[in-house]
């Protein structure tokens, strides 16, 4: 996600990457899916409507934030990295029933597909518009 996304808001590609180390397979504990905090991360770096006002920056990105949240979670039912692949990957015999079964290759690039798209969405809307409360 940083690295997909993040050069159009200022990120270089090689910092993105370094930046994004961390996060893959729920910050390796099981916890929030990589690309759910990457994309998050991304929508924190849109342009704010004014730049001074770091409570309003705050509360735009959150409501993107929020937006995207929502949508993933309808999508796939979870933000979850160990509901996502149904296994607990902070465990190893959950690691290792993923790695036998080629979730990081498999399950994973269509979970960063669905959130790229996800996030690609909010990026045009908001361009078009300024972010509006979640279930709206």
């Amino acid at each position: 996600m940083l690295a997909g996304f993040g050069e159009d808001y200022g990120l270089p590609r090689g910092q993105a990457l370094a930046l994004g180390r961390c996060l893959g397979g729920g910050m390796g504990q099981g916890l929030v899916c990589g690309a759910v905090s990457g994309a998050l991360l991304i929508l924190g770096l849109l342009p704010p409507d004014d730049p001074q006002d770091e409570t309003r920056c705050r509360q735009e990105a959150l409501l993107r934030g929020a937006q995207f949240r929502e949508e993933f979670c309808r999508r796939r039912g979870s933000l979850m990295c160990r509901d996502l692949l149904g296994v607990d990957i902070s465990t190893p015999e959950g690691r290792r029933q993923a790695m036998e079964q080629e979730m990081f290759s498999k399950l994973c690039p269509a979970l960063v597909g669905e959130a790229a798209a996800i996030l690609e969405a909010l990026l045009a809307e908001t361009e078009a518009s300024p972010p509006s409360e979640p279930g709206h």
